[in-house]
């Protein structure tokens, strides 16, 4: 066999890893609702069109009492999550942190994961990052991807949104980062923030994504929209 072709063998083997598993008859649920400024309704309609495709089973809930039944939750392979800020009771938040710890992908982006809960810590411990500010509002700012399975043939884009300050956990694995200027907290220039996590909660994979202001930066970018799909695939039990 031809050098070459050997080569082309292994990244084709490579970027049908990257691109994750097959979703066909897995379970997800997508859950809906909290602050209406990020459209998190816009959001679950862009993912349902995803779904469909991907020949899953699913189910769209608004509200988090989604969570009330742990014996339900403990079915599904992905809870894909839109909801900022909002209010989660003890029962809801125990059922989905079990959830998770037990096998349970946990996925999302922006507001809908990293902003969720905010009187919630032990939420904020299983995701691995909180949002706390986005300097100047919406800005123009650059992503950078990293080297990792996720990312293979995504390229760096820029994004006229929120970027994103956040308080992380370093014990997730980041694919996606972006660099502060400094112009609105000199303090802050050059500092280097991540836009894209993974991580484990006890045996449930987390996939973090902070950009998604508006939910159509996804549906207007390509490389957004792989590093999200990606990442929903790769968390998905």
């Amino acid at each position: 066999m031809k050098k070459n072709t050997i080569y082309l063998i292994l990244f084709a083997i490579t970027l049908n890893f990257s691109f994750g598993q097959n979703l066909k008859d897995k379970n997800i649920l997508v859950v809906w609702g909290g602050w209406d400024g990020h459209q998190p309704e816009l959001f679950a309609k862009h993912i349902e069109k995803w779904l469909i495709s991907e020949n899953v089973n699913y189910k769209i809930h608004n509200g988090v009492d989604a969570y009330s039944d742990y014996e339900e939750l403990i079915k599904y392979d992905l809870i894909i999550q839109s909801i900022t800020m909002g209010q989660i009771n003890e029962l809801e938040l125990n059922n989905l942190l079990k959830a998770v710890k037990n096998g349970v992908g946990f996925s999302g982006a922006h507001g809908g994961i990293a902003d969720s809960f905010r009187n919630n810590p032990s939420y904020q411990f299983m995701v691995g990052g909180q949002w706390v500010s986005h300097p100047g509002g919406k800005v123009k700012f650059i992503v950078n991807i990293l080297n990792d399975e996720l990312t293979v043939g995504i390229m760096d884009f820029e994004l006229f949104s929120e970027q994103w300050y956040v308080h992380f956990d370093p014990n997730i694995d980041i694919i996606a980062t972006t660099t502060f200027d400094g112009k609105y907290f000199p303090e802050i220039d050059g500092v280097v923030m991540p836009i894209a996590w993974k991580k484990l909660y006890g045996k449930g994979k987390v996939f973090c994504l902070t950009i998604g202001h508006n939910p159509n930066e996804f549906t207007n970018n390509e490389n957004a929209w792989k590093l999200l799909t990606r990442g929903l695939k790769w968390a998905t039990r």
